[in-house]
């Protein structure tokens, strides 16, 4: 037991006896302000705003292809830089973006092509991927399909 009580003081005063330096004078400031100024520019993101959130194509039949241009503009602080656009379904194809980072004030644009498919009110979501703060921003597109005048109609049960 005694072996015990005079380990545990030993490492006790060990413990206690090897801080005896000051932390405050190992920091160099100049290290602090370069983190200073890039904590500050991390905090500006840019901003995507679009000319338009939402496209409506009307009526169009189906099978139909048709295609509108979605414009953007980085009205942000910091550098856009778009990284993916996706469609909640394979039957809108989102296109033709810029990858390159768009300065604070630029313009661009992506197309997005549906391919008339489904019927009646058709709605689908574009999500747009980039590293504004949110991190993604959504436009969307709708249209009116009507039927394909030239499908088979089904047979009349007698």
């Amino acid at each position: 037991m005694k072996k015990i009580i005079l380990g545990i003081s030993t490492l006790c005063l060990v413990a206690f006896t090897s801080c005896k330096e000051d932390a405050t004078k190992k920091i160099n400031e100049t290290n602090v302000a370069e983190a200073a100024v890039r904590d500050a520019v991390a905090s500006k993101f840019p901003v995507l705003t679009f000319d338009k959130k939402e496209h409506d194509f009307g009526e169009i039949e189906a099978k139909t292809s048709v295609e509108t241009i979605f414009k953007y503009k980085n009205t942000g602080e910091g550098p856009l830089v778009i990284t993916n656009i996706k469609s909640s379904c394979g039957c809108t194809v989102p296109k033709d973006w810029s990858r390159e980072p768009l300065a604070p004030g630029g313009e661009g644009q992506f197309t997005v092509k549906f391919n008339g498919s489904g019927s009646n009110k058709v709605s689908k979501t574009i999500t747009v991927t980039a590293n504004t703060e949110k991190g993604t921003e959504t436009v969307k597109i709708t249209a009116f399909v009507k039927p394909d005048p030239n499908a088979a109609k089904p047979a009349a049960k007698s």
